[in-house]
């Protein structure tokens, strides 16, 4: 065993290459254990994805064994990204005090693939080190049990200070909740929207979430009372906009970006995601086929001034795995690496967003 400020001493030698200062000097060495397997080295680099991370592990198991001789090994380094959020004031009627980031997923109709990339979105954010959460807000087709293989799963409730507290369903590292857990696959549900939305205040308000990075909601397709419960009992960060290149979901998309820019509920688009983009059979890979239209999605980034966060393309196995409960984001094939690529956009995006723009505020809605 080696000791911290030996350690420490080593690390001062690395050097970022971008900002020019050593690593402890920036911060960016968040935690040391060295115990008989090993020397373990947690950083929390100031960019999510970091381009020069690679180098920098490289150089730190250089310098702990120049410094602290051939005995030295560097178990492992963990990557633990740094989330910027603002610091709010605290509000004792606040329903996720421990959320630091809430991402509304929408679309503007249905069949676009909200959900797929919702769940898929959710899993590939938490890949990348951060604490998620996903809450099923589609009341009335839930679907996100099906994708994760929990149609069966009922949720752990239990009595705290005269309330009854859920506990999520924590598969693929991210906690989840949805109406589906609580009702059977096959009934449908007949509510009025005060019940929907009076259940959608339930989840946020009883669940035990946590302390989270991101919580993503997969909203109903259109706009409801859902969408204005949500902004009226929470802060939302941003929007992410789901369509297709098909121009009837195009239309429809145009009316999501409107809805969450007007003046009354004002939450900032993040951006737009293409999905369906093209088809590419497993057997052709390389081969692209714009089933519907080529990058319409792109062309209404472009005229909406919103960011196209990504392209997904139509692709078997994402639904396969849609269908199995086995998610394509939780893989390594092209399909997972798309995922991944979106998942970057969008923890960069909310980081954008939270150093340029004022901090989030509940909704006033009359």
């Amino acid at each position: 065993m080696f000791r911290k400020e030996l350690i420490l001493k080593a690390l001062t030698k690395v050097i970022h290459p971008e900002k020019g200062k050593d690593i402890v000097a920036l911060g960016i060495v968040a935690e040391i254990e060295s115990g008989n397997e090993g020397i373990s080295i947690t950083l929390k680099p100031e960019k999510s994805n970091d381009p020069f991370i690679s180098s920098v592990k490289s150089s730190i198991v250089r310098a702990i064994k120049d410094d602290l001789g051939k005995d030295a090994v560097v178990s492992n380094i963990i990557i633990q990204p740094r989330t910027i959020v603002h610091e709010t004031e605290k509000q004792s009627d606040s329903l996720l005090p421990g959320v630091r980031n809430i991402v509304a997923v929408s679309s503007g109709k249905g069949g676009v693939g909200k959900t797929t990339i919702a769940v898929n979105l959710a899993i590939s954010v938490a890949r990348k080190g951060f604490s998620v959460g996903l809450l099923d807000a589609d009341v009335f087709g839930p679907s996100v049990p099906k994708m994760i293989n929990a149609e069966n799963y009922k949720p752990e409730v239990f009595r705290r200070n005269d309330t009854d507290h859920i506990v999520p369903l924590t598969k693929y590292g991210v906690k989840i909740l949805s109406t589906g857990f609580f009702v059977d696959p096959s009934d449908a549900l007949v509510w009025r929207g005060p019940m929907a939305s009076n259940f959608l205040k339930q989840l946020m308000a009883q669940g035990e979430w946590g302390s989270l990075d991101f919580l993503f909601i997969d909203l109903p397709p259109g706009t409801s009372d859902i969408h204005l419960t949500m902004v009226q009992e929470v802060a939302v960060t941003g929007a992410i906009v789901i369509t297709t290149p098909q121009e009837v979901a195009l239309a429809d998309a145009i009316k999501g970006i409107t809805m969450f820019r007007s003046a009354r509920i004002n939450v900032p688009v993040l951006g737009l995601v293409e999905n369906m983009s093209w088809f590419t059979p497993a057997e052709l890979p390389d081969n692209k086929y714009y089933i519907f239209g080529k990058d319409g999605g792109r062309k209404l980034a472009e005229k909406m001034n919103v960011p196209l966060l990504g392209q997904i393309p139509l692709v078997q196995s994402i639904c396969e795995g849609s269908d199995s409960g086995d998610p394509v984001a939780l893989g390594e094939t092209i399909s997972a690496q798309a995922f991944m690529k979106l998942a970057e956009q969008v923890v960069e995006k909310v980081e954008k967003r939270n150093r340029d723009q004022k901090p989030t505020v509940k909704v006033s809605v009359t």
